[in-house]
């Protein structure tokens, strides 16, 4: 599942993992999560999608509440002021957020 939306001050997109993913098996075995590396690999691909740049800088990053595979999650990205931010969020509650930067 990929729905994607934009406009020039925002991206969302929503997705799940699938349990069945690779990296699942190893982390946390028996109580799979979604590790953080994955959910930053998406706000990278996000940021590809939006605005054709790489992501080149994390500059902060806070992983409040864990996802776990087949779960349905929102990704944003939000430009505010010049800083990208992003929110993932599962029903409206937020999994993870912080600030990247991205360059061509």
């Amino acid at each position: 599942m990929d729905l994607s939306t934009s406009s020039d001050n925002s991206y969302r997109t929503v997705y799940r993992v699938s349990q069945d993913h690779p990296c699942l098996p190893g982390h946390f075995p028996g109580h799979p999560l979604v590790p953080g590396v994955l959910v930053l690999e998406r706000v990278a691909q996000a940021l590809r999608d939006w605005r054709n740049q790489r992501l080149a800088r994390l500059r902060e990053a806070k992983f409040l509440a864990p996802l776990h595979p087949e779960e349905v999650a929102e990704l944003e990205l939000m430009d505010r002021s010049g800083q990208v931010r992003f929110e993932l969020r599962r029903n409206g509650k937020v999994l993870a957020r912080g600030v990247i930067e991205g360059e061509a």
